[in-house]
């Protein structure tokens, strides 16, 4: 199975910690040279000289708040100009804020769409061309499983991962003559900051021990058991792959079997 990226260029976003984090080691041990893309200029640094690294691969980063997407296009176009098209770029975004949807509001829906949708887009757009030429492309959006089963409480975000999922499936319709896949992963519970975080705002909303709410989650999910960031990242790196060059338009969840339906 060919899993060689050496000498691929990745662009992977929200890589200073967590999945994303995950997935730029990962891609980086099989040889790509990567880009990380974050707001925190700190993390950032501490982050690149954490990669692997053969000697020859020269990774980098991009500070950008994805609040202001005009701002990262100008980075991403003034980036490609100068080192030349990237080959995978995963989309990955920290999720809105839990909460119902009835009494979400319209401004929440507005952020969410900009930090997600419309920055992935510009993301695609910048580097399409690039992939087009190099006759090798890999996109992968790191959504979530509400895209196939919305979740409690997650009102904003089930919304705007789906209108996510659709948008990249219709571009891996398009994209798909050109040798360019488009594919989603669906992280289940995996063991994160905000995954602690969820757990402790809801042990303090309901009165509960923290433990009592891990244990509700973890009755959840056939495997019993919480997801390692380094898991989401393998299924990530094996769409980067050449191994996944017939793989195109598809949800993979990686959830330990939680989500109900096929």
């Amino acid at each position: 199975m060919n899993l060689d990226i050496k000498n691929k260029r990745a662009i992977v976003c929200g890589s200073t910690q967590g999945i994303g984090k995950a997935i730029a080691m990962e891609l980086a041990a099989l040889g790509a040279n990567v880009t990380l893309v974050a707001r925190n200029e700190e993390a950032l640094k501490q982050s690149k000289n954490d990669l692997p690294n053969n000697g020859n691969q020269l990774h980098s980063y991009l500070c950008a708040d994805f609040s202001n997407p005009t701002h990262l296009k100008e980075l991403v176009d003034q980036f490609i100009q100068r080192n030349g098209p990237v080959h995978i770029l995963v989309n990955n975004t920290g999720g809105p804020a839990a909460g119902p949807i009835a009494t979400a509001k319209v401004d929440e829906f507005l952020s969410a769409f900009n930090n997600h949708l419309i920055c992935n887009h510009i993301l695609v757009q910048a580097c399409m061309e690039g992939m087009k030429n190099s006759s090798y492309g890999r996109v992968i959006n790191v959504i979530s499983t509400s895209v196939k089963q919305p979740l409690p409480n997650l009102g904003v975000s089930n919304t705007i991962r789906s209108a996510v999922g659709n948008w990249a499936k219709t571009m891996a319709n398009e994209l798909g003559k050109f040798g360019i896949t488009v594919n989603n992963v669906l992280p289940g519970a995996t063991a994160t900051k905000r995954l602690s975080n969820i757990i402790e705002n809801k042990a303090l909303k309901t009165n509960v021990n923290n433990d009592v709410v891990k244990t509700e989650m973890l009755h959840e999910i056939p495997l019993g058991r919480f997801a390692e960031a380094s898991e989401i990242a393998n299924a990530v790196a094996f769409l980067a792959s050449p191994a996944a060059a017939y793989i195109n338009g598809i949800n993979l969840p990686v959830d330990g079997g939680r989500t109900s339906s096929l």
